[in-house]
């Protein structure tokens, strides 16, 4: 049996994404070429490593093993890159880290500039994702660095605490909420809103919260990011929802949103930071170093 380093990097991308045409775009991979390795790892295991549905792929027991055995291995190698990395000048490392939009809009831009500028030979894959999801993410080892809402169940991963994340309503100028102390969810969903476009982490993370109030959101518009957003509502087309961070560097006005949920710790997390590749480790170091609030 013999997969080479490819077919496992493509297999953990196709069982995150529960599907091989996504996985192969991950992987940078023609969907043909993509399938074709797949078959060819099932034939040289001699068992079934996905289900296939009508909605994508599972893996299989079998598939779970492969997949484990890869993080391991891949794991590994990087780890080994990033121990080479102090003798061989020039050598490049890779961490990966998931972020949910709060952090990845109030602090990481800045803080990642930072750091890339100090380790030019260091890349970083961002991608946003709910706490939830990347909870699961980190625990499964399909990631090095997480960043959650401290709402979320950690389970056994290592955790820094990192800032504080408060969630404020942006109002146009004149509004009648602009002169309130705190909102809550439930007065402002009668508003016409700014969301953020499909698949958003803060957006799914909102809606669930006007679930289970019995209620959804008016959204005029959807956006890609949250500067749009409070650019939209100055305005005037609705409110929206924002870190408050963003909406201090927006020059908005905004309101404090009274619900317990919206005041919150945001949370470094790794499976094990001793386990970590030495880039990641140096990554992790640097953000807990600027974890204090502004």
């Amino acid at each position: 049996m013999r997969f080479d380093l490819t077919d496992l990097r493509l297999f953990l991308h196709v069982t995150e994404a529960a599907s091989i045409t996504r996985g192969a775009e991950r992987a940078g991979m023609a969907l043909a070429s993509a399938s074709e390795r797949i078959r060819g790892m099932e034939e040289a295991s001699g068992v079934p490593l996905l289900a296939r549905n009508p909605r994508g792929v599972s893996p299989t027991p079998a598939g779970w093993a492969v997949a484990h055995h890869a993080r391991i291995v891949l794991g590994q190698l990087e780890q080994m890159r990033g121990e080479l990395g102090q003798y061989a000048q020039g050598l490049r490392g890779h961490v990966r880290v998931l972020s949910n939009t709060a952090a990845g809009a109030a602090f990481l831009p800045d803080a990642l500039a930072g750091f890339l500028a100090a380790h030019p030979t260091i890349d970083i894959d961002l991608e946003e994702r709910t706490s939830a999801e990347i909870v699961e993410a980190i625990a499964g080892g399909l990631a090095e660095i997480g960043i959650v809402a401290d709402t979320a169940d950690l389970g056994t991963l290592e955790t820094r605490a990192l800032r504080t994340d408060r969630l404020v309503l942006v109002v146009p100028e004149g509004h009648p909420f602009a002169e309130r102390a705190a909102v809550a969810l439930q007065e402002a969903l009668d508003e016409p809103f700014v969301g953020l476009s499909h698949g958003s982490a803060l957006q799914a993370h909102l809606a669930g919260h006007a679930a289970r109030a019995g209620r959804a959101f008016k959204l005029r518009v959807r956006v890609s990011g949250l500067e749009t957003a409070c650019r939209m509502v100055r305005s005037g087309v609705g409110v929206a929802i924002v870190p408050e961070a963003v909406a201090r560097r927006g020059a908005c006005r905004w309101v404090p949103l009274s619900d317990a949920w919206a005041l919150r710790r945001l949370t470094l997390c790794v499976r094990r930071a001793a386990d970590l590749s030495a880039h990641a480790g140096q990554l992790l170091a640097h953000l807990a170093a600027g974890s204090a609030d502004p």
